[in-house]
């Protein structure tokens, strides 16, 4: 079903968010997690004391106090390991390499799967009328996930690009295309990052609602999507 709000232009290329747009995040990310703290607490066994919810609370006070990490999803983790590590006794240089290796552990186990089939169908239909990139505010791999050949590139916040709902991705995807920011269709299931991010820097916005693995949610009254969609199948049915 897709119920439009506002009156659509033309677009150019199309825009995926990744993280519960294409795939059901959750599930993968509760793996990762538990996947790092096992690490953990094989690898460095003071940690055994601490539970995910010792981790997040010292998350929560680092980007208290260094804003700019919460830009950066894979900086975050790190600098919260390597303090957490130091915190429970063990020395700086030992914290750092407890740091890298967890992270890696944790990227790992975050990109050890698949996008189902039928979403690669849908997409590979998409990039024959379309060109097709990932704008995310995660860190999963793309390519590993299997959409490294329909996507031509996917952007990441980090470095200084700012998570959406700023501009800063819609932008650098524009650049890169050679396209208007009006002539960029974006296709996400937050309103707050996906619709906002996508409407304040002038693109299109497609909401994707439910969300994938989720439950249908309400509009809000912030800025509309011009269309929402209750699947990826809506859009392919358009052409």
């Amino acid at each position: 079903m897709t119920r439009c709000y506002l009156r659509a232009k033309p677009f150019h290329a199309i825009s995926f968010d990744l993280d519960d747009t294409l795939y059901d995040n959750g599930p993968i990310i509760s793996a990762a997690e538990q996947a790092l703290l096992e690490f953990l607490q094989i690898n460095y066994p003071l940690s055994v004391s601490w539970q995910r919810a010792d981790w997040l609370k010292l998350k929560t006070e680092l980007l208290s106090c260094y804003p700019e990490l919460t830009h950066d999803t894979t900086a975050a983790r790190l600098v919260m390991l390597e303090q957490g590590l130091m915190r429970l006794g063990y020395s700086r240089e030992e914290s750092e390499r407890g740091a890298v290796a967890g992270l890696e552990c944790f990227l790992h186990k975050r990109s050890d799967f698949e996008v189902l089939p039928s979403v690669i169908n849908q997409l590979e239909f998409l990039a024959t009328k379309y060109p097709l990139i990932g704008i995310t505010n995660g860190n999963v791999d793309a390519q590993k996930i299997g959409l490294g050949h329909v996507l031509q590139f996917v952007l990441h916040p980090g470095e200084g690009t700012r998570m959406k709902p700023y501009p800063d991705m819609f932008y650098s995807a524009c650049r890169k295309l050679d396209i208007p920011l009006h002539c960029l269709l974006h296709v996400g299931d937050s309103q707050a990052s996906d619709v906002q991010g996508s409407r304040l820097a002038g693109c299109q916005s497609a909401w994707l609602n439910p969300r994938f693995g989720g439950n249908k949610s309400a509009l809000s009254n912030e800025l509309l999507p011009h269309m929402e969609i209750s699947s990826l199948g809506d859009l392919v049915s358009a052409f």
